[in-house]
């Protein structure tokens, strides 16, 4: 009896001081904060240099932590972004996945479905994985970002800003978990994504058409333009105000020495040329991270490549969860916690010196629901593109409203441009058809104004690009490489409101296209 009670006891012990140890290291588990803008370029964030946007909590983040100057989305749209982000993959290895607007397949688990599984508090506010459908094998809604806090509301500062108070639906969400719970939270800002209130940069932002220092070469450098431009920043600054608060909330929890806090955007800013494409404006992101227990040297400026298919294999290992563990499909992605360890600046890691880029459908309005696919590789301040469909029209057809570009003052004056005579250099630059192959050097030529592909001395270098991009391709089974590229185009688009927009426009169906303006379609084709 004394023996069974001896083996009893010890049982209980050893069971406790397990539990002990299980709680400890869940309380050492960092918490996750991810904070995504909806539209935002790189520089557009003050750490960089950009005096017309007025960014504390970016500029914080990046103080007290690491700012990346070379961090870029796969795929410069918000669905298949946020899509890479949350699998590790690469678009053209998610299947629908790679398209805007899809059924996202069941058989890509995220990271945060992933971290709920063992433990974390998950949850998120306004955007997260979207546009699209994501259901379950048996047809029931995903939560691919976590659970929704969206209760709290507040007066938008503009008519068009979100009224969701993100701040305090991050506030609920962190009264909502367990104590000494780690949690995982999306911040999904709907800002600068267009609309915008027209002049409210200017008129509530205290801002002035001469503090844009440089209007991008391929947009006239007009009135208008410059306060599109400044209303795109009051939007960035909306975004970034909800972010100190965040940042304040957590440091007065005491929870924020130990939250990797992740700043960026999905893709580059609304306007012709840049959302939606894969220029360097397109797919070059803005990137801020701070983690005070897990950063080692604070205040460096990191070089490094860094590709958005790297965040989910980051959070999986600083959460101590392998990948396998995770239950997650292979990815090409790696994590940032060789340069979190290191106390290097600049350039960390030899390896990072290159990243990959591309896309298939974004927005409809081509026939047949097609999509102008797209293959490139970013390497050595070096862009190459491939461009498949070239007798298709890469912001959608004329006819159809150019619905690849979303509608705004910009892209309005540019196309009145065109149809009055007074300038076709904007419309071809933004809306023409494009060669196969395109190269730039984006350090010189960040505007991507001057095609180096067929320019003399530079063939050995496309050629190096053009052999590794294919060669890593086809590595990661890209459909579009291997041949089957027009599986890509098969895929159903998820919406069934403009679903085979262009056969039912042109057969006189009034179809609504909410994102452009009216005034965007071409009375004919141009063809």
């Amino acid at each position: 009896m004394r023996i069974r009670r001896f083996i009893s006891s010890t049982g209980l012990l050893l069971a406790f001081v397990v539990c002990l140890q299980s709680d400890a290291n869940a309380q050492e588990r960092p918490n996750i904060l991810f904070c995504i803008a909806d539209d935002a370029s790189y520089p557009h964030m003050g750490a960089y240099g950009t005096e017309w946007v007025k960014t504390p909590g970016f500029d914080r983040v990046a103080k007290e932590g690491l700012l990346f100057t070379h961090a870029y989305t796969p795929n410069a749209k918000c669905a298949p972004s946020r899509a890479c982000i949350l699998t590790g993959r690469n678009s053209w290895q998610l299947k629908q996945a790679a398209n805007h607007i899809p059924f996202f397949p069941p058989e890509f688990k995220t990271y945060a479905e992933a971290l709920f599984e063992h433990g974390y508090f998950v949850g998120k506010t306004a955007k997260g994985w979207a546009p699209g459908v994501a259901n379950d094998a048996s047809g029931k809604p995903r939560k691919l970002t976590g659970q929704p806090f969206d209760k709290r509301r507040a007066t938008p500062p503009a008519k068009a800003i979100n009224g969701s108070d993100y701040a305090a639906n991050f506030k609920d969400f962190l009264d909502a978990k367990a104590n000494g719970q780690p949690f995982c939270f999306w911040y999904g800002s709907t800002e600068p994504h267009r609309a915008y209130e027209y002049g409210v940069g200017v008129s509530k932002g205290g801002k002035h058409l001469s503090d844009i220092d440089k209007v991008p070469s391929f947009w006239p450098d007009n009135e208008v333009t410059r306060n599109d431009m400044l209303d795109y920043a009051f939007e960035i600054e909306h975004f970034d105000d909800h972010l100190v608060r965040m940042l304040e909330e957590l440091e007065s929890r005491g929870e924020l020495d130990n939250t990797l806090v992740v700043v960026t955007a999905d893709n580059g800013m609304p306007f012709p040329r840049i959302k939606g494409q894969e220029y360097e404006l397109s797919n070059h992101l803005p990137l801020a991270v701070m983690w005070p227990k897990g950063i080692k040297r604070v205040g460096r400026t990191i070089n490094d490549y860094i590709s958005f298919i790297d965040f989910a294999p980051t959070f999986l290992e600083v959460a101590g969860l392998s990948w396998d563990e995770a239950g997650m499909k292979p990815t090409p992605g790696r994590s940032l916690s060789d340069i979190f360890s290191s106390d290097k600046a600049g350039q960390v890691n030899p390896a990072r010196d290159h990243v990959l880029i591309g896309k298939e459908r974004h927005d409809i309005g081509r026939p047949h629901d097609w999509g102008y696919p797209v293959r490139g590789i970013v390497k050595g301040d070096m862009l190459y593109l491939q461009n498949y469909e070239t007798l298709r029209w890469p912001a959608g057809n004329p006819e159809t409203g150019y619905l690849n570009c979303d509608g705004s003052p910009t892209k309005t004056a540019i196309l009145q441009m065109r149809r009055d005579g007074t300038n076709e250099t904007f419309w071809k630059l933004s809306f023409g058809k494009r060669v196969a192959e395109e190269m730039f050097d984006v350090k010189s030529d960040r505007e991507c104004m001057n095609n180096l592909a067929t320019e003399s001395g530079y063939g050995e270098m496309k050629e190096k690009l053009r052999s590794q991009l294919l060669t890593e391709l086809k590595q990661q089974a890209d459909p579009r490489v291997l041949g089957n590229g027009k599986i890509f185009d098969q895929y159903i688009y998820a919406n069934n409101g403009t679903r085979s927009f262009y056969e039912r426009f042109m057969n006189g169906e009034k179809i609504n296209a909410g994102w452009v303006n009216k005034s965007d379609f071409e009375e004919r084709p141009l063809d």
